[in-house]
């Protein structure tokens, strides 16, 4: 499993998450302080693999104590980095492009949608946020300082825009398109392939027919 500079394996960080939305809905429920031993019960993760993946970021835990759930979860935004905001393109207006740039998470996440791109002329605003044309892209993204960019265009397209976003200067993209991006020297590229959880889902509905 790959690993990250400090040598911490993908499979803790992609569990970070999951930490995070669990230690959310305490909070919102006024539970103010949880054990590894309940955290466990929450997550399906075990105790020691909490306290393992925890420990590799520092000591957030006090015995007999437990965690406060609050400052664990100031601790986890931190390691997360939704601590700082990001700004962040769509490129693709069609449906799920709409899609992501309506969903609330993502501010809320940090990253921060301020424009769509499309090769369309005529397309409306999408819930307050301007859709501009693909040739204004490479100058939008330097003069807004843009770092992600989310991708929802067809395959045939992806690269290309991949390269263009890449070379304007973007250091993470979102890649919502059925195309395995790989990610240059200095920048992150997160592949979503909505088709493969499907055919998961798909493998599992058979298991239990």
């Amino acid at each position: 499993m790959p690993k990250n500079a400090r040598g911490i394996s993908e499979t803790v960080i992609r569990r970070m998450p999951v930490y995070h939305r669990y230690l959310k809905e305490l909070i919102d429920s006024g539970i103010e302080r949880v054990s590894s031993k309940e955290l466990s019960n929450i997550t399906g993760f075990s105790a020691s693999q909490i306290r393992q993946d925890l420990n590799n970021f520092g000591g957030f835990g006090q015995q007999g104590y437990g965690y406060n759930t609050k400052a664990l979860k100031e601790q986890v935004d931190k390691i997360l980095g939704i601590d700082k905001t990001y700004n962040s393109i769509v490129i693709g207006a069609g449906r799920l492009g709409q899609a992501i740039a309506r969903y609330k998470g993502f501010r809320d996440s940090g990253f921060n949608v301020i424009s769509l791109f499309d090769i369309k002329e005529d397309i409306e605003d999408i819930s307050g946020i301007k859709v501009r044309n693909m040739k204004y892209l490479e100058k939008y993204i330097r003069d807004e300082k843009v770092e992600v960019a989310i991708i929802t265009v067809p395959k045939e397209s992806c690269e290309d825009v991949a390269k263009r976003v890449i070379d304007a200067g973007v250091k993470g993209i979102w890649n919502f398109a059925p195309y395995d991006l790989k990610a240059p020297s200095g920048v992150v590229v997160e592949n979503i392939r909505l088709n493969d959880s499907l055919l998961t889902l798909s493998y599992f509905m058979k298991e239990i027919s």
